[in-house]
C-alpha cells in the first residue's frame, strides 16, 4: 500500500504526462504481481463494490476524530473531497501497517457481508494505522471514487514501457470481463494469446468541430455529408465466426447488446464496421433517453429487447476480408461498405438490425445548412462532413472530419437550489438546481424543478451569485440550500425527451447555463409546458404533446432556439 501511495501522490501532484507515464512505469517494474494486476484494475475502473456508504462513513470520521458531526459536514464541503476531509481529521496512532494493496483489497471485499460494528472496527484500526496520504488513498477505495486523472490510454503507455509489450495488443488485452481477484498478471499481461488479437479493435478517428464559417471548408463538391448520430459511437468485429462490439470508450459490450448476433450468420468473416448504435424503438430513431434504459445493464430482459431495441448505423468499412484499408480513401471505402451492406441485408435478416448511414452530396453550403436544419427532424445532432479523399486517421485531427453540430436548445429559468462546488470551487455554491413555470390543481402558478446546471458562468459571476445565495438562503437541506426564487438564468441542453425518472415528466441532455438574464423578473421565465414543446414531434408521443400543450403568444416571444 505505501508503494501504492507514493504513487498516487505523484500522479495527483502534477500534470505533466511524461512524469505521469515514468511514475507509472518505475511502480508496474518494482511493484508485485498481483498489485499490478489490482493497480491496472484501479485504474480501468474495475474498482471492488463499495463496502460502506459514505453516510456512515462520515459519521464515524467525525467519531474519531472527536469532532461534532455538523463540524465535519462544514470541514467536507470546504474541502470538497470527502476522502481528503477524512484524511485530514483522523488522527494517526503510533503503530503502522505494511499490507499490501492487494490485501487491503481483499479485505474491503470481504468487510461488504459484514454487520456494522465489523465494519467500525476495521475503518477504526485502519485509519489509525495509515499516514495522511495513506488514508486518503484507503479512504478513496472504500468509497469506490478513485479519479486521478489518469486515463487508460496512459496507463497503457507506461505498462508499454515496462514490459516492452506493444501498447495496441495491451489495450485490448486490459478490456473486456475480467476479474483482478481471480487473473495473473501473467495472464492477463505477459501470456501471447491469439484471442488479444482476434478481437482487436483499430483506434477511433475522431473530429472537431466547425470553426467559423463552414464554407471556409472550400469547394463544397470534394465533401460527403451524413447526419451525426446521437448514440453510442462502437466498431462491429466479425472475426472467426465471433462477434465482438467495443464502444468508443474502450469497453468490450458484445454481451450487452445481442440483437448484433445475427451479424455474424450475415457479414463475412474479416470485417470491422464503425458506426453508432442507436436505440430503434417502433422502428424508429429513438433518442439518448430511450438508449439509457440499455446501458449499464448486467442482464437484458426480453422485455427490456422488446420495447427497446438497438441497431447499428454503419458509416465506415475499416477492415475488409481481412485487410485493414483505412487508408483508402473515404469514398472507395464507402462504395466496399454499400456493397457489404447490400449483400447482408439480401441474404439474411441483417437488415432489421443493420442499417446505412446515409450519404449526401450537395452543390452550395446554403443546401448544406438547410439539411442541418432538419437533423432534430431527424433525431441527429448535426452533421459530419468528411473529405472525400481521407484516410481513416487515429484520434482527433483538423482538416479531413468535421462536426457541425445544430444549435443547443434553450429556455429561460428560474434559480430554485444551490449546492457547492468541488475542487477550486469547493468554498462556492455553484452547482445550481432549476425551475419553471406550472400550474397546480388550484390554478396557482408554482415552480417545478427540471435540470441541474454547474458551469456556463465566469468566475466573477458565479462569486456573484455565491454571494447572493448567501444572504438568500430559505432552508438547508444538508448541503443543499434553498433559495428565494429571484434569479432567471438561460440554460441551454442538447436533447430533450419524456421522462418518468424526473418530477418534470421530461429528461435534458447535457444542460448548462447560457447566460444571467438580469434583464428578466422570474415571471417572464418559461412553462415546463414551453418545455416539452421543445420534444421533437417524431412519434406520436411528441405529437399529441404538442397538440394538448400549444404555446401562448407571450411564451412564444421567451422560447428561442439559438
Amino acid at each position: 500500500m505505501k508503494k501504492f501511495a507514493r504513487l498516487i501522490k505523484t500522479l495527483d501532484s502534477t500534470n505533466k504526462t511524461n512524469v505521469k507515464v515514468q511514475a507509472l512505469a518505475d511502480y508496474f517494474i518494482q511493484a508485485t504481481h498481483t498489485d499490478k494486476v489490482w493497480t491496472i484494475a484501479i485504474l480501468s475502473h474495475r474498482r471492488p463494490p463499495r463496502p460502506v456508504n459514505t453516510t456512515i462513513l462520515r459519521e464515524w470520521a467525525a467519531e474519531l476524530a472527536n469532532i461534532p458531526l455538523w463540524l465535519f459536514e462544514e470541514s467536507y464541503h470546504i474541502v470538497g473531497d470527502l476522502a481528503e476531509t477524512i484524511a485530514l481529521v483522523v488522527p494517526s496512532g503510533e503503530k503502522a501497517t505494511d499490507k499490501s494493496l492487494t490485501t487491503f483489497l481483499k479485505e474491503m471485499i470481504a468487510l461488504k457481508p459484514k454487520d456494522e460494528a465489523d465494519k467500525k472496527a476495521y475503518l477504526f484500526e485502519n485509519w489509525k494505522q495509515l499516514n495522511y496520504y495513506e488514508r486518503f488513498v484507503f479512504t478513496k477505495l472504500i468509497t469506490g471514487g478513485f479519479r486521478i486523472g489518469v486515463s487508460q490510454k496512459l496507463m497503457t503507455r507506461a505498462l508499454s514501457k515496462a514490459t516492452g509489450i506493444d501498447e495496441d495488443v495491451l489495450a485490448y488485452k486490459l478490456m473486456g470481463n475480467w476479474n483482478p481477484n481471480k487473473i495473473t498478471f501473467q495472464d492477463l499481461v505477459l501470456e501471447e494469446k491469439e484471442s488479444d488479437y482476434r478481437s482487436k479493435p483499430y483506434p477511433f478517428y475522431l473530429a472537431y468541430a466547425v470553426e467559423g464559417e463552414v464554407s471556409s471548408l472550400g469547394d463544397v463538391s470534394q465533401w460527403s455529408v451524413e447526419h451525426k448520430w446521437d448514440g453510442i459511437r462502437c466498431q462491429v468485429i466479425i472475426r472467426k465466426n465471433e462477434l465482438f462490439v467495443w464502444s468508443r470508450g474502450e469497453e468490450l459490450v458484445t454481451d450487452k447488446y445481442p440483437e448484433f448476433q445475427k451479424f455474424v450468420d450475415c457479414l463475412p468473416n474479416g470485417t470491422v464496421l464503425d458506426g453508432e448504435l442507436l436505440p430503434y424503438p417502433n422502428n424508429e430513431i429513438g433518442t439518448f433517453n430511450d438508449l439509457q434504459t440499455r446501458i449499464g445493464r448486467k442482464t437484458v430482459s426480453k422485455n427490456l429487447l422488446a420495447k427497446t431495441p438497438v441497431i447499428l448505423k454503419a458509416y465506415d468499412l475499416l477492415e475488409w476480408q481481412g485487410k485493414d484499408i483505412r487508408s483508402l480513401p473515404f469514398v472507395e471505402r464507402r462504395k466496399l461498405l454499400e456493397a457489404l451492406y447490400n449483400h447482408a441485408t439480401a441474404s439474411g435478416d441483417c437488415g432489421k438490425t443493420l442499417l446505412l448511414s446515409e450519404r449526401m452530396q450537395f452543390h452550395s453550403w446554403e443546401a448544406v445548412a438547410q439539411e442541418r436544419d432538419l437533423s432534430r427532424e431527424k433525431r441527429s445532432e448535426g452533421l459530419m462532413l468528411k473529405r472525400k479523399d481521407s484516410a481513416y486517421q487515429v484520434g482527433r485531427r483538423k482538416g479531413d472530419w468535421w462536426k457541425w453540430k445544430v444549435d443547443p436548445l434553450t429556455i429561460d429559468a428560474v434559480l430554485t437550489y444551490a449546492m457547492r462546488g468541488h475542487g477550486r470551487r469547493s468554498n462556492l455554491f455553484t452547482d445550481y438546481t432549476f425551475a419553471l413555470w406550472q400550474e397546480n390543481d388550484t390554478g396557482e402558478k408554482e415552480l417545478v424543478t427540471f435540470a441541474k446546471a454547474y458551469s456556463g458562468l465566469t468566475d466573477k459571476e458565479f462569486k456573484e451569485v455565491d454571494a447572493w445565495i448567501k444572504k438568500n438562503t430559505l432552508e438547508r437541506f444538508g448541503p443543499v440550500r434553498s433559495v428565494t426564487p429571484h434569479h432567471v438564468f438561460e440554460i441551454a441542453f442538447e436533447g430533450i425527451a419524456f421522462s418518468k425518472r424526473h418530477k418534470s415528466g421530461v429528461a435534458t441532455r447535457f444542460p448548462r447555463i447560457l447566460r444571467w438574464r438580469k434583464d428578466k423578473k422570474i415571471e417572464e421565465a418559461n412553462t415546463l409546458e414551453d418545455l416539452k414543446a421543445l420534444i421533437p414531434t417524431l412519434g406520436i408521443r411528441g405529437k399529441e404533446s404538442l397538440n394538448k400543450n400549444p404555446l401562448t403568444s407571450s411564451n412564444k416571444r421567451n422560447l428561442k432556439q439559438t
